[in-house]
């Protein structure tokens, strides 16, 4: 069984993710697909998540701050006004890839593939390594860089952001503080950035459906 996401810990407030199009319940709760991010306000970032199905470690997973909870199965959530209907990837960002590989895998998740590439339109010739894991239904990417650079070998992996399913990304485009869609680096797909102006606290791409 692979782990699941259950929640998204944010250092966000709700008005701002309601003004971008999303549903937010009373106590600051916006389920997105089958996770649900808890927005209790504060001044932006991750404060960690909630996984079913892994391994606890005292530490968390590699320095990220994680509750474990038991396992259920929720029921998916609508899609949202702006037409976002699930999470598609989470990027956890580390300074040293092998060793949060490694801590994930002893989590219990299992790499399905590794690769290193020029980050997007950054001609300096440097290399991020990122590899891929799965949750029940989102994808965990993890970036950073081949070898530690020196004094950063003992830093803790971080979340890092969030990218979103938009069923009509054309539409969901067209809201204030988001970019103009552009190809992605998967096949067939289109990718828009939410601008930080935007308030959600934490950094947030919105992606066109799998086809």
């Amino acid at each position: 069984m692979r782990p699941r996401l259950v929640a998204l810990q944010l250092r966000a407030e709700a008005a701002p993710w309601r003004a971008a199009g999303f549903s937010v319940d009373r106590t600051g709760r916006c389920r997105i697909g089958t996770t649900d991010l808890t927005l209790p306000g504060g001044e932006g970032g991750f404060a960690g998540w909630a996984l079913s199905d892994v391994i606890p470690a005292d530490d968390g997973i590699d320095g990220v701050p994680t509750t474990v909870v038991p396992t259920s199965s929720p029921t998916p959530s609508p899609r949202h006004p702006n037409t976002v209907s699930a999470i598609d990837h989470v990027v956890v960002a580390t300074p040293d890839t092998a060793r949060t590989f490694e801590t994930l895998e002893a989590a219990g998740f299992e790499l399905r593939r590794v690769r290193d590439a020029s980050p997007a339109g950054d001609d300096s010739g440097r290399t991020l390594r990122q590899g891929f894991f799965l949750f029940t239904d989102v994808l965990l990417e993890v970036v950073g860089p081949p070898e530690p650079a020196p004094g950063t070998a003992a830093d803790p992996a971080q979340l890092w952001g969030i990218t979103l399913v938009a069923d009509d990304l054309d539409a969901a485009a067209t809201a204030e503080y988001v970019g103009a869609p552009r190809d992605a680096v998967q096949p067939g797909r289109r990718i828009a950035n939410i601008d930080r102006a935007a308030g959600l606290g934490v950094r947030v791409a919105l992606m066109s459906p799998r086809t």
